[in-house]
């Protein structure tokens, strides 16, 4: 590893708590696009994720490529068998956040993926590795709160937010056990299935909203199902952001020939982050 050279754990900033404050001050909730780190190829992914935060990315969700997700739908599937076509590793996507800080030191950095990889690496090694490449927070797809040992005193130590799942299906009971060392943000999983299959409606998040908002004083951000400027802004609303993964990576896919980046692939995704971005702005004076 060559460029990991972010300031240590005590010296770095707080971005997603400073960041989710700023805009409840602001009124509004936070746009979370997702990419996933090296699709179609490291060059077009770093590039995408440089651009993100002038497009209107309050905070960026970066994927981690992983040969056998559990929570992600054919489309982000894809994204990752690309990503691991084009070499990802754990190592590279780091690098590739630690590039990215070399000119945006504010805008939050989540990485999503699973616990196989950051075993393998070390999960001490891995946090601290995080950390100094500029990593905010880490959602750990198949993590359970029993394993949370795993990592967290780890994620502690360095200064990283372990972001918690919920869905719709969580029990009360588990509710307070995921919740309970829960720090960042809270990500609720608004569909009971895989990523960019289905959209929850209106009434159903405002009703999970409600009863998370009872246990837990953390931002949520909905994620899964969230497609279009109209949802985005919607859930943003209800919640405190909106992750948008499946729809912009759909329309990043579109633009390859034969699995390769073409001129069309970042304007297309750009074009449609500011759209959503848009949607977000203008949906905070709909209520």
């Amino acid at each position: 590893m060559t460029s990991l050279s972010h300031p240590s754990a005590p010296e770095r900033k707080n971005r997603i708590g400073k960041r989710f404050a700023r805009l409840a001050a602001e009124g509004r909730g936070a746009l979370i696009p997702y990419l996933e780190a090296f699709d179609p190829d490291r060059a077009t992914s770093l590039a995408l994720l440089k651009a993100m935060p002038e497009a209107g990315a309050d905070l960026i969700e970066v994927g981690v490529p992983f040969s056998d997700p559990s929570a992600d739908g054919p489309t982000i599937q894809q994204a990752a068998e690309r990503g691991l076509k084009a070499g990802a590793t754990l190592e590279g996507v780091l690098e590739m956040v630690a590039e990215f800080r070399q000119t945006d030191d504010e805008t939050p950095v989540v990485l999503m993926g699973y616990c196989n990889p950051i075993d393998r690496f070390g999960p001490e090694k891995f946090c601290r590795a995080a950390a100094r490449a500029g990593v905010d927070g880490l959602i750990v797809v198949d993590l359970p709160p029993e394993e949370a040992a795993l990592l967290a005193p780890h994620a502690r130590a360095n200064g990283l937010d372990i972001i918690t799942l919920t869905a719709p299906t969580t029990p009360q009971a588990r509710l307070n056990t995921i919740l309970k060392n829960a720090t960042g943000f809270v990500y609720y999983v608004s569909i009971a299935g895989v990523t960019g299959t289905a959209s929850a409606t209106t009434a159903q998040l405002r009703s999970a909203l409600e009863r998370l908002r009872q246990a837990t004083s953390l931002p949520v951000a909905i994620g899964f199902g969230i497609r279009t400027p109209q949802q985005a802004a919607e859930a943003s609303r209800i919640a405190d952001g909106a992750v948008v993964a499946s729809a912009l990576i759909k329309t990043l896919a579109s633009t390859l020939n034969d699995g390769q980046a073409t001129p069309q692939t970042l304007p297309a995704v750009l074009t449609q982050l500011r759209q959503l971005a848009a949607g977000v702005r203008k949906g905070t004076f709909l209520e």
